[in-house]
């Protein structure tokens, strides 16, 4: 396993890129070849954005998971496709699915959208058409039992994930951590991009209210989930070791417990 970091992002991403509409429509083809059902819900003259969901027969859990808010981290949408490949699902597990939420940021390859609007800071304001529609989606879903929310940090040496569990349930945040451990270096510093973390594991305080910008993960845990993770992983390593990272995360996270 590579253990360094290589070098390339200097002052931001400088790493691999990916043709995303091939990608996603990669994607469309894979979810539907496996039963899952697609929604378009939101559709403009530049960008579509979709939504799958996995059902299950006899559904005792429910997922949400989201990528590619973030234009220059291609190891989400990526990961979602493998995801989708591989189908390897609990039988009890409902899932929903978002494999990219900026689809124009990645053809310029910049975080931001067309507008140059970080997408994920706009949830609590709603400036964004993309994150309204996206919203307007969330509201039609159930309450979600956990939510994964896929990411990259240009800056990071290793992995590393958020926490947000305000009702104190059963957390995987450290099982989380092992099983990446195992493809991929964690972030091994106290202090992570301004917050206190210990073993790669953030858990933040925070109060909404406070908070004048929202990212999805403050608004899905007020309104359709009390228990999700961001997951981090190290942009300046290999396109494969990131998404190997995240796939594994989310493993980690949705198996059922012995």
């Amino acid at each position: 396993m590579l253990r360094s970091p290589l070098g390339r992002n200097r002052g931001g991403y400088c790493g691999e890129t990916i043709a995303v509409h091939a990608v996603l429509d990669e994607l469309d083809n894979e979810a539907s070849e496996r039963g899952w059902l697609s929604e378009r819900f939101f559709v403009s003259d530049r960008l579509r954005l979709s939504a799958y969901h996995r059902a299950s027969e006899f559904p005792r859990r429910r997922l949400y998971i989201s990528a590619g808010i973030h234009g220059d981290e291609p190891a989400g949408p990526l990961a979602a496709r493998v995801l989708i490949e591989e189908d390897q699902w609990p039988e009890d597990l409902e899932v929903w699915l978002c494999p990219c939420l900026n689809p124009a940021g990645f053809a310029l390859n910049t975080r931001e959208n067309s507008d140059r609007v970080d997408l994920n800071r706009d949830y609590r304001q709603f400036q964004t058409p993309e994150i309204r529609a996206h919203r307007d989606w969330l509201n039609r879903c159930p309450i979600f039992d956990q939510a994964l929310i896929l990411h990259e940090d240009w800056e990071a040496k290793g992995f590393y994930l958020y926490e947000l569990n305000p009702d104190n349930q059963p957390s995987r945040a450290e099982k989380i951590i092992q099983r990446v451990a195992q493809v991929c270096p964690i972030e091994s510093g106290n202090e992570i991009d301004g917050w206190q973390a210990d073993g790669g594991i953030i858990r933040p305080r925070i109060n909404p209210d406070d908070r004048p910008q929202w990212p999805e993960a403050v608004y899905l845990v007020v309104n359709k989930s009390r228990h999700g993770y961001t997951l981090e992983a190290p942009s300046d390593y290999p396109l494969p070791v990131r998404v190997n990272a995240l796939v594994t995360g989310v493993r980690a996270a949705i198996e059922e417990e012995e």
